[in-house]
């Protein structure tokens, strides 16, 4: 069974989740943008082996963390797609434009691309590669949870922004329709900031995309 907790960390109040397979302990971390100590604290409260971490996008509240928990402890990072490497060797402008403290540079352990997977203990979620608000944006699904975790893709009531460099709304938009929605009405999702949602709740009422 997969499990998770989400941990809102930066001054953005970003979604990281830390998601384990409950027969194992053993766990994932997804987006870890800052705040490191605190999300270390929480993993260690649960009582559960981080192993890994993954990226849904490399944009600083979500990947600011990252190079840093890789190096204390050993970590490998996964994701997210090759198309979010200019996001990736900028992260340090990013640093300093937001405010962030500086971010340690990265190089992916593994890339992902549509149809992949990702495994943790006995737990394997599907990658979809989901671009618009990133050209190199992923999506994590659990089909046997009903759980996605969908980074700045969809939001309750909103969807991700696409006025930064390389954002395209239409691809955004066809990411949301194509490769969400086809997960099923009933699958909850748990967005990079804000409350989680179902596909089918915002296939109702969201206005960027209801009756899509």
């Amino acid at each position: 069974m997969l499990r998770y907790q989400t941990v809102p960390v930066t001054p953005f109040q970003q979604n990281s989740s830390i998601v384990w397979c409950d027969a194992t302990k053993k766990a994932a971390i997804i987006d870890p943008g800052g705040d490191l100590d605190r999300l270390l604290a929480a993993v260690d409260k649960l009582g559960v082996s981080l192993e890994q971490i993954w990226l849904t996008h490399a944009h600083i509240d979500h990947a600011g963390g990252t190079g840093e928990l890789a190096r204390r402890l050993a970590l490998p990072i996964v994701g997210p797609h090759p198309g979010d490497q200019f996001w990736i060797d900028g992260l340090a402008q990013q640093s300093r434009m937001f405010g962030f403290p500086p971010a340690e540079p990265f190089v992916p352990t593994r890339w992902l691309d549509d149809g992949d997977s990702v495994t943790i203990g006995e737990e394997t979620l599907s990658v979809r590669h989901c671009p618009g608000h990133t050209p190199g944006h992923v999506v994590f699904h659990s089909a046997s949870a009903q759980r996605a975790f969908v980074g700045d893709v969809l939001f309750a009531g909103s969807i991700g922004r696409t006025d930064f460099p390389q954002g395209n709304h239409q691809q955004l938009i066809d990411s949301i329709t194509q490769r969400l929605w086809p997960m099923g009405d009933e699958t909850v999702f748990i967005p990079g900031h804000g409350p989680e949602s179902s596909f089918g709740r915002e296939r109702r009422s969201n206005p960027y995309v209801a009756g899509t």
